[in-house]
Formats: structure tokens, C-alpha cells, sequence
């Protein structure tokens, strides 16, 4: 049987339980730990897939075509492994289980209970990736905070197996806030008294705390928490804010989290941790050589969980090519053919994300019109693909009506349409082209020498395809399908051949994008947008010196 970690928070929300999870399982894997981590949210919808990104960030996809909360992008980016549906859990997907079974007579006649029946099923999932002998830690990390009324089934469900399972095999972290008063200028520990005194109201007992605080812990200050928290002092874990998430691994390595929660699983045969990789990569976010600007051109700018995967994975396509990748949000509500040249002059590069609905999207394509027109970097991915074909239709072949059936239902030119297969789908939930697809690549295609290969395997979350009634059209015009399914025939690449670099993709490559692994259209954009800087750079000092 596996080790089980459960990271819980309290306090307040947003105080990093999903770095705290990830950075935890980065030490135990760089000491020899096979680990995983999954995610139990407390919400009720049974997925985050139907949710707008304001409300919940964004919708992370696995390999298995699960929508997921965006915390399994940092698990997965961290620990450099692929995750699954099984590694998240939410109250909505728990109760339709339940209730199934109660509908299939399961339950003898039974009346149906949030204990045990409830919790039954949520132990059930959290025991379920520790039963095959494929991992020897597993994390759990519970959305939400200590004492909201939808977690406390899921604390329940810890307390029973703290109950069921030998002491040494449980290790319960509690993420809790040591706020600074600035007019005191004094930490105070009061609410993370407060927190745990309430989680040990539900009967669950934390072994570590890990407190965020922006001020460093002294040691009497440890000794007061772990006297009022019950926990030894060893066991009070500071946790500074860092510059970069992908610092705190390291900063738990100082404070010896992975050390604490060995000793409680009383495992002592580990080795030092590897972490050479990780913190030459590191080097490379601190010190780059150069720096560069990436206009992100979307519509859901103001909440940057809502592009979380992409950030991140300029962030390591910056570090492979010694650059700092600078982020210039422009919202494409708000771009007009009267100030497009305005908005996006400076840029190196630009990148159009993705989406749906129809807000913003003739700022899109008037922004990827300017990088087509001006040899600007161009890098358009789902949405920002189709908006590549739809501008390539309008200004180049002369479809003036070109659109997606998706904003536009009744173009006359629908060169971005729904799958047939699609139309015949009512529910919303988990209904689009999700997961892995396999993509052919075309030989001497700038996708072919970006990728090394011309077969790839690439994650997808959308509804609508190229239409390929108009491919011939296209090509013959100067835009190629270099990229195809080879099972269904569908487009997933597009190149303009004559552009010195201007990709649009079908699926989400910056889902796959790790510290050790990086995307590689990522890689290659970044490494465009530098080789544009620099050129300009230099057009510039000669036309000052011919001045």
C-alpha cells in the first residue's frame, strides 16, 4: 500500500496549496519516490469543462481527454508525468456516482447518506491510485478552505482514514496564513489558531503546517504555533512568497518539508534529491541574456489563470532559449482598425489565444492580419487558428463573409464549421474533441523541423474544425495544411510557407510544456520572436548611424 499525503488549506484561499502539493512531490520524486497528486474540489459541477475561465481559471485537459482543474498543469509541469481523470475528483462528480448506484439498487434499500456513502466514495477515489503498487506517495489536495460546508464531507473522509489506516501511513498538511500588521508590524498566529483548532473541531489533526507569510518566522514564533497548534516545532514550515513558483520547491528543500514527512511515514531509506536539472533551469529565469515581448492577444486578460498553461510555458521556452519572455496582455475587444497598428507596434511576437464565443474576435483577426502583413512571429492556437483561417479567407482569397459557424451560423462561406458528429450532441459537459490525437506532419513543413518528426500526439479541447471543402483553396493561395489526423482527415496544422514564422494549431501544446520538456512550438516561437528583436534592433542602430 502507498503512503498518503492530504494538503489542505485554511485561512483564506489562494495561498498555494497547489504549488505547496507540486513542490512537495518534486522533492519526494528527485529522492527516488514514485509520487502522484491528485485534486478533490469541493464545487458540485462535475467537471470545471462548462465553467468560464473568470470563474474558475483554466480548463486543463489530460492525455485521457479529462477537463480538470488547472492545479494538475502544475502537478504535471513539476513533476514532468502525465496525469488522468482518476487524479480529479469533484463533489458533483461523487454524488452523480452515488446516486447511480442508488438508482441501479446498489444500496439494498438503503437510505442513502452523506456518511457513509458519501465519504465511502470519496475514500474510494482516494485510495484508488495507491492500490496498484504503481506509486509509493500519493498527494491529495482538497480544494477550497477549512470550514466551508462543501469540504467537510471530504474531511470527514480524511478523518476515517486517519482512523482506518496505520498511523505512519497518513501525513495531513495544513497550508494556513501568518498575516504581517503593518501598523503593528507584527506577525500574528491567531488565524492559523483559529483554523486548526477548527479542523481538529472535524476530528482531522495536522502533522505539518506550512505557513505563508511575508515576513521570515522567528523561532519563538514556530515554538508559539506548534504550542497552540498542537504539532512539533520541526513540524511549522515557513513559507515565504517567492519570486517564481518554480522557487519554492527549493525553499521547502531548506525548510526540510519532504525530511518532516518522511520521518511520520518513517521511511529513511531515501537518497539525497536530484535537482540539477531544475536548478539550472532556474539560473536560466534569473539571469537571462536577453529579453523579448510577446503580445497575448484574448479576451479573458484581466484573470492570468485563464491563460495559466501558456504563461508558463513561455516561461520555460524563455529559460531554453536565455531570454525573458515580457508578456504584453491586449485585450482583442478592444482593437479597432483605427488603433491596431498602435496596439501591437514593439511587439517581437504575438500569440492568439484561445477561446470561444464570439466576444472579441474581429479584434483577432485584424491583429493577425497586422502580424501577417508586417512578417511579425505569429502563433495562433485553437481559436487563435481558426481566426488565422477565417483572416486568410477574407483578405487574401476574397471571402469577405468568411466565419465559424460557431459566431455566424449563417455564413456563406463557413470555412470553420462543427463536426458533423458534433451536431447531434445536446449536452455541454465533456461532449468536445478532448484528449490525445495523433497528427501527421508534412515533410520539409516548418511543423516538421520544429517537431523533428513527422508523427506527433497532441492534446485537443474544441468542437469546431477546418473545413475542408475549402482546403484546395487555401493551399493553392499560399496557406498549408501541414498537420493532419490520420484517422479522421481533419486539419491540425496551418502554415503561410511565405512568412518568415506564422503557425496556427488545432490543439493546446502548451498542456504538454514541462520544466524538463517544453513545448516545442513554444521553443521555436520564442526563438523567432528573438531573431525578429534582434533584427530590428539592428535595422535600428543603422538607421541612427545614417542619420
Amino acid at each position: 500500500m502507498a503512503k498518503f499525503v492530504f494538503v489542505t488549506g485554511g485561512v483564506t484561499s489562494s495561498l498555494g496549496k497547489g504549488i505547496i502539493a507540486a513542490s512537495l512531490a518534486k522533492l519526494l520524486q528527485a529522492r527516488g519516490l514514485k509520487v502522484t497528486i491528485q485534486k478533490f474540489d469541493p464545487y458540485i459541477n462535475v467537471d470545471p469543462g462548462t465553467l468560464n475561465p473568470y470563474e474558475h481559471g483554466e480548463c486543463y485537459v489530460t492525455e485521457d481527454g479529462a477537463e480538470t482543474d488547472l492545479d494538475l498543469g502544475h502537478y504535471e509541469r513539476f513533476l514532468n508525468i502525465h496525469t488522468s481523470q482518476a487524479n480529479n475528483v469533484t463533489t458533483g462528480r461523487i454524488y452523480q456516482t452515488v446516486i447511480n448506484k442508488e438508482r441501479e439498487g446498489a444500496y439494498l434499500g438503503k437510505t442513502v447518506q452523506v456518511v457513509p456513502h458519501i465519504t465511502d466514495e470519496i475514500k474510494r477515489r482516494m485510495l484508488l491510485l495507491g492500490r496498484g503498487g504503481e506509486y509509493d506517495v500519493i498527494i491529495t489536495e482538497i480544494g477550497g478552505t477549512i470550514g466551508d460546508i462543501e469540504s467537510l464531507p471530504f474531511v470527514e473522509a480524511i478523518r476515517q482514514i486517519q482512523w482506518e489506516l496505520p498511523e505512519e501511513d497518513v501525513c495531513v498538511v495544513h497550508l494556513t496564513l501568518i498575516p504581517y500588521l503593518r501598523a503593528a508590524k507584527e506577525l500574528k498566529t491567531k488565524p492559523t489558531q483559529h483554523s486548526v483548532k477548527m479542523m481538529s473541531e472535524t476530528g482531522v489533526h495536522p502533522d505539518i503546517l506550512v505557513c505563508r507569510t511575508e515576513e521570515p518566522l522567528t523561532n519563538d514564533l514556530k515554538r508559539k504555533i506548534a504550542l497552540f497548534c498542537n504539532v512539533k516545532q520541526n513540524a511549522v514550515i515557513e513559507a515565504m512568497d517567492a519570486a517564481s513558483i518554480y522557487e519554492v520547491p527549493l525553499e521547502m528543500l531548506r525548510e526540510k518539508l519532504d525530511i518532516t514527512c518522511l520521518k511520520k511515514f518513517k521511511i529513511d531509506n531515501y537518497k539525497e534529491p536530484e535537482l540539477e536539472k531544475w536548478k539550472t533551469f532556474l539560473d536560466k529565469i534569473k539571469y537571462p541574456k536577453s529579453k523579448i515581448t510577446i503580445g497575448l492577444i484574448g479576451k479573458y486578460i484581466e484573470l492570468q489563470d485563464a491563460y495559466k498553461s501558456i504563461l508558463e510555458s513561455f516561461i520555460h521556452a524563455g529559460a531554453m532559449n536565455e531570454v525573458k519572455v515580457q508578456i504584453q496582455n491586449i485585450h482583442s475587444e478592444f482593437i479597432t482598425k483605427e488603433n491596431v497598428a498602435e496596439k501591437l507596434q514593439g511587439l517581437d511576437g504575438m500569440l492568439v489565444a484561445p477561446g470561444f464565443g464570439e466576444r472579441g474576435i474581429e479584434g483577432k483577426i485584424l491583429a493577425i492580419q497586422y502580424a501577417r502583413e508586417n512578417s511579425i512571429p505569429f502563433f495562433g492556437i485553437c481559436l487563435g487558428m481558426q481566426m488565422a483561417v477565417i483572416e486568410f479567407g477574407r483578405n487574401v482569397l476574397g471571402l469577405q463573409d468568411a466565419h465559424s459557424t460557431e459566431m455566424r451560423n449563417d455564413t456563406p462561406h463557413p470555412v470553420i464549421n462543427m463536426m458533423e458528429e458534433q451536431k447531434k450532441i445536446k449536452l455541454m459537459g465533456a461532449t468536445m474533441r478532448l484528449g490525445a490525437y495523433p497528427c501527421k506532419i508534412k515533410e520539409g513543413s516548418l511543423a516538421q523541423k520544429i517537431y523533428g518528426s513527422t508523427l506527433i500526439s497532441e492534446r485537443h479541447r474544441h468542437r469546431y474544425e477546418f473545413n475542408n471543402d475549402y482546403l484546395q483553396q487555401f493551399e493553392s493561395n499560399g496557406l498549408e495544411a501541414t498537420g493532419i489526423n490520420p484517422e479522421t482527415g481533419l486539419v491540425e496544422i496551418v502554415e503561410v510557407p511565405a512568412h518568415p514564422f506564422f503557425i496556427g494549431v488545432q490543439y493546446h501544446p502548451e498542456l504538454k510544456s514541462t520544466v524538463e520538456s517544453p513545448a516545442p512550438l513554444f521553443v521555436n516561437f520564442v526563438a523567432a520572436a528573438k531573431v525578429f528583436s534582434e533584427k530590428r534592433a539592428t535595422h535600428k542602430v543603422a538607421v541612427t548611424n545614417l542619420s
